[in-house]
């Protein structure tokens, strides 16, 4: 797979579809790999004719496994590698789709560099400039949300984040971000923990976009929503357990934005809801 140099680090990239059809970068959440965005998901939207692109954030994956104290950096870096990668594969503009942290890094993006970006599509994210690390960060530690703030994880995200870690940690965590509604094959999710760990260059540098909150945890622009002007769609899912209720929020302060709920997600992206969400996207980049 092509890996390329961006901001000084080395970045797994894949693509597919049409290198001619307009091109769709899809942006994961923070500490998760790009191989998250599930294949099936990927083909159907290039079928759908588009140029389809993936990739690993930095400390993920295939990507490059940086030494934080050595290289520190902060989450405007990650912002800049999204933007490096549109650079490295000479692509002007795109449209832009993010899933969780992926779709705060979107909104930072429309916001700072309209130009590149042909539209936005947010999934299970939460509005920039909203504070979503201290809502966390208070919920886990047991702290009262000062009035305005974000609406809460679920009792199931902040129970199983508080408790010691059992031997299926990883696949727990996963049942939970799944939701109660769709089916959760816990075998497959197994197979899926597995192939993550043979692609990772060492999967104890994802800690670092946490070291990288902490080094600016006031990064977010904040009260600017409302500026931005890119085509935007706004997807939840009616089980949403991290950040329920966020998406709302993005949609009511960005001007035109538009909403879809999709039910019996959570806040992963399972087989049952390809056929939506590929559709969703491609008639929102479609305009």
């Amino acid at each position: 797979m092509p890996i390329i140099e961006v901001n000084d680090v080395e970045l797994w990239v894949e693509e597919f579809g049409d290198p001619t059809h307009p091109a769709v970068l899809l942006v994961m959440g923070s500490m998760s790999q790009g191989h998250l965005w599930p294949d099936e998901l990927v083909g159907r939207i290039a079928a759908g004719g588009r140029r389809v692109i993936r990739y690993d954030h930095r400390d993920t994956g295939r990507s490059s496994a940086l030494n934080f104290e050595e290289r520190p950096y902060t989450w405007a870096a990650i912002k800049n590698d999204v933007l490096g990668v549109l650079d490295a594969l000479g692509i002007e503009r795109a449209h832009l789709v993010g899933h969780s942290a992926g779709g705060l890094l979107g909104q930072w993006i429309a916001l700072e560099h309209p130009s590149r970006i042909a539209s936005l599509t947010t999934i299970g994210s939460s509005p920039l400039g909203g504070g979503e690390g201290v809502v966390l960060m208070r919920a886990l530690s047991g702290q009262p949300q000062p009035p305005g703030s974000l609406p809460e994880p679920s009792p199931a995200f902040v129970e199983l984040f508080t408790s010691p870690p059992g031997e299926d940690f990883a696949v727990e965590v996963a049942r939970m971000l799944h939701g109660t509604v769709l089916p959760f094959d816990a075998d497959a999710q197994r197979e899926v923990e597995e192939r993550l760990r043979e692609r990772d260059r060492d999967p104890a540098t994802v800690a670092n976009h946490q070291k990288a909150w902490a080094a600016d945890p006031d990064f977010e622009p904040v009260g600017r929503l409302g500026e931005i002007t890119t085509p935007t769609l706004v997807i939840e899912g009616s089980e949403e357990p991290v950040k329920p209720g966020h998406s709302k929020l993005i949609a009511a302060a960005i001007p035109g934005a538009e909403y879809l709920e999709i039910h019996g997600m959570g806040h992963t992206l399972p087989p049952e809801v390809h056929a939506e969400l590929a559709t969703a996207v491609l008639t929102h980049t479609a305009q």
